[in-house]
């Protein structure tokens, strides 16, 4: 970070500058804290990152207004509704088809087998994290969503033994 992305603002907190404008010590606060728990109430928020309540909703609102908090989901346990195996499908298209990446990445992200989708840069252009009943079914799928496509060169799928979600950004 340069000199020009921090200062101290009032208060004596550090401020950083995002694309999405300046974060203090209290907005990471705020966000470090809601992704540890997006349920929590705005009072025990308060409580945890010592400001009032009304300030803290007044954070949070300006949080997600700017785009910084883009919402909050539940995380569902695959397992627990019949979507046991899981698996990650790296895919490379045909050179000619890159140029429509978008929409076979919007496509795939619509099916419900599809959990995350990653457009990259390097060797292969999407990673995909699925979620299937069993192996019949990722076949199934890597068949006749991936394999079948005229615009698709190649596949790579690895089984996903274990998935440990990484409790926060670096805020």
């Amino acid at each position: 970070m340069s000199a020009e992305d921090s200062s101290v603002v009032p208060g004596g907190a550090r401020e950083r500058r995002t694309p999405f404008g300046a974060l203090d010590d209290l907005d990471r606060a705020l966000l470090r804290e809601l992704e540890r728990d997006g349920r929590i109430s705005n009072k025990d928020l308060a409580a945890r990152v010592g400001v009032a309540p009304s300030t803290c909703h007044a954070r949070v609102a300006a949080l997600r207004a700017r785009g910084v908090l883009r919402g909050f989901h539940a995380d569902v346990d695959p397992d627990a509704v019949g979507r046991g195996l899981q698996a990650i499908i790296a895919v490379r298209l045909q050179a000619a088809a890159r140029a429509r990446l978008g929409a076979f990445a919007r496509t795939l992200a619509a099916r419900p087998e599809v959990r995350d989708v990653y457009l990259l840069g390097g060797t292969e252009d999407v990673m995909l994290h699925v979620a299937v009943h069993d192996s019949r079914a990722l076949r199934a799928f890597v068949v006749e969503h991936l394999s079948t496509r005229p615009e698709v060169a190649h596949t790579q799928t690895s089984l996903v033994f274990e998935h440990l979600h990484a409790p926060t950004t670096a805020v």
